[in-house]
């Protein structure tokens, strides 16, 4: 078993291409469960880098034991498949009551990409999950929600899609998806050009345990695709459900919905925090800060935790002109605008997609970061790095 240590400059590679331009890795999800000390660590795994070539999905299981974690092999995911499919985009989500995971994916007919879905207007995708029991020893067979959830609504999308990265269920008990749709704006003068679809994420959410879902309402005052979503609590101890998407418009969107996600209703673009290029995915994690002043190397920020007992943590390429320089981006005080720090480079070189998971246990803060990574490209490799609260306080810049 190949084992990750603590600390900002111990990285581990998990799933690494085999030669360029052959079986690549890409798309990372991470998730940890808590009652059982457990990262899942899931990707793509692809016959190239291209997104038409996915063949499935894969996994690793990382014990975590203190401040280390044992990894298991590689394993594929051989029933999250649906024949004459590739399956895509992995979106875990962790149910704590019923202690079951459930692991969402959208599978779409194989050699149709997303861009001919949107030039045709006919949807190839379709909405799928497989659950597990044991903490992903064993998987369930294929459920596709896609006509049980979203119905003759799929005439209005051209294609959608769901995360990628984790999922996240909220303190009321909710479990959301991160997810984003091409929705068909119908105009009488040009009712079928391409120009009137645009995309806007939303969530797919379920109110009893897994057992039923249903998605909100798409997130229409922007033009938003792969998003994930965190749960921060206000002083006075209201919920709010923040969105942190990829946008075409140069930076970062955010939104906010205070009824559990059915609807976001204030949205802006962050300056804080450009966009890379052509844009890139990104990952956030919410967390309660645990202050002890006395230990070196932190910072606090009193007057932040007069606004929110939530902080969050964002990953992201820091470059604003390609996919290098993995960034983690911290904000003590989320429910006010504009208070993204800049960022402390995780890793130097290029870097793409990202998933954070945050494991909070007792007075001890710990971070997992699953990122594409390489040499010369950011699809050589997919590696996971652990760090602390107070690596993050020490290595962060004030904004």
């Amino acid at each position: 078993m190949a084992k990750t240590q603590v600390g900002s400059s111990a990285k581990e590679t998990l799933f690494r291409q085999e030669a360029p331009g052959g079986i690549t890795y890409r798309i990372p999800a991470l998730l940890f469960l808590p009652d059982k000390s457990l990262f899942l660590a899931f990707a793509e795994e692809r016959s190239s880098p291209r997104d038409g070539h996915v063949k499935f999905l894969v996994m690793r299981r990382g014990q975590k034991e203190g401040k280390s974690v044992q990894w298991g092999p590689k394993e594929p995911l051989t029933t999250a498949l649906l024949p004459g499919h590739r399956t895509m985009n992995p979106c875990p989500v962790y149910e704590k009551t019923s202690g079951q995971v459930f692991l969402f994916f959208i599978c779409v007919r194989r050699h149709i990409s997303e861009w001919h879905q949107i030039m045709s207007r006919k949807n190839a995708a379709r909405l799928c999950f497989v659950s597990s029991q044991d903490g992903g020893y064993t998987w369930s067979q294929l459920t596709d929600l896609t006509d049980q959830v979203i119905g003759h609504d799929l005439r209005n999308w051209a294609t959608f899609a769901v995360g990628p990265g984790h999922g996240l269920q909220m303190s009321c008990g909710r479990l959301v998806i991160p997810a984003y749709a091409y929705y068909m704006h119908w105009s009488f003068f040009a009712p079928s050009s391409v120009n009137n679809i645009k995309p806007h994420c939303f969530i797919f959410y379920s109110d009893d345990h897994g057992k039923n879902w249903a998605w909100g309402r798409l997130l229409k005052s922007l033009q938003t695709i792969e998003c994930q979503v965190a749960e921060l609590t206000s002083q006075d101890n209201h919920r709010v459900l923040y969105c942190n998407a990829r946008s075409p418009d140069k930076y970062r969107a955010e939104a906010f919905s205070v009824d559990y996600g059915t609807q976001f209703e204030e949205s802006f673009l962050c300056k804080e925090l450009p966009e890379t290029g052509n844009g890139c995915q990104g990952s956030v994690v919410s967390f309660t800060p645990v202050l002890q002043p006395s230990e070196p190397g932190r910072r606090e920020n009193t007057t932040a935790l007069k606004t929110t007992k939530s902080w969050m943590v964002f990953s992201h390429p820091a470059s604003r002109h390609e996919r290098v320089n993995l960034g983690i981006y911290l904000n003590t005080s989320p429910l006010v605008k504009g208070n993204w720090k800049d960022p402390w480079v995780l890793y130097e070189g290029p870097s793409g997609y990202s998933d954070l998971a945050v494991c909070e246990e007792g007075q001890s803060l710990l971070f997992g970061c699953l990122f594409e990574c390489g040499v010369s490209r950011e699809y050589e490799e997919i590696a996971f790095q652990l760090f602390t609260d107070v690596d993050l306080l020490r290595n962060v810049k004030e904004g």
